[in-house]
């Protein structure tokens, strides 16, 4: 195997499954991105609800994830943590993000900015109890998310011991430091390929409370 990288240059592919017409583009931006969203389901493409998620600091610096979509209606989109994570962290000092959807399987991609706020107590604990068994014993061991830990084996331990611990808990508590966060959208943009780089754009821009539909330049 070399270890000299390929020229980049000439790596490309041509986008022509799809188009993008504003007239046939949803007034509302949401219900455009219900459509687009339910056609990945029906494509049956690889976890279509994984999203990329996009903050930053205090200090302006980046972070970017991939965390999954678990709840979208129009109020905004939902998507579960630890509230000391890198994200979480980032969310208390710049309350605003994107999501990313990319679907190279169809050529679309979603993007999809707002403000962040969190979940309700109440409704992140329902969705906690909706989680899996061992889910919801991982979360109360993964804690600070993203800290260092000496090995692998010392967090299946501290797995096995916590199971262990609440093999006769029928229910058990969410952790504090876990919950919900929404984004609420104030911009969208969706992206379809198309032949000869002339990729359609189409964003949607919430200004004095309604949705401005516009074309990009690719």
């Amino acid at each position: 195997m070399s270890d000299m990288i390929q020229d980049l240059s000439e790596l490309r592919l041509s986008y022509q499954k799809g188009e993008l017409h504003e007239a046939r583009a949803a007034i509302d931006p949401h219900a455009q991105f219900l459509q687009w969203f339910n056609q990945a389901l029906e494509a049956q493409l690889h976890e279509p609800y994984a999203m990329y998620l996009a903050t930053a600091d205090a200090q302006g610096r980046p972070h970017v994830r991939t965390v999954l979509l678990r709840g979208a209606t129009e109020t905004g989109y939902d998507f579960y943590t630890n509230y000391d994570s890198q994200k979480g962290l980032d969310l208390a000092a710049n309350p605003y993000a994107e999501l990313l959807f990319y679907w190279p399987e169809i050529e679309r991609q979603i993007r999809v900015h707002g403000h962040v706020e969190k979940i309700p107590e109440a409704e992140s604990t329902a969705y906690y109890h909706k989680r899996p068994r061992d889910s919801q014993i991982a979360a109360h061991i993964s804690t600070p998310q993203s800290g260092v830990i000496e090995s692998r084996e010392l967090l299946q331990q501290r797995f096995q011991d916590l199971a262990a611990e609440v093999e006769q808990v029928t229910e058990l508590s969410k952790p504090e430091f876990w919950g919900g966060y929404r984004l609420q959208p104030s911009y969208y943009e969706f992206w379809q390929g198309r032949p000869n780089r002339l990729h359609d754009r189409l964003s949607y821009e919430l200004s004095d409370g309604a949705w401005q539909l516009q074309r990009l330049m690719p």
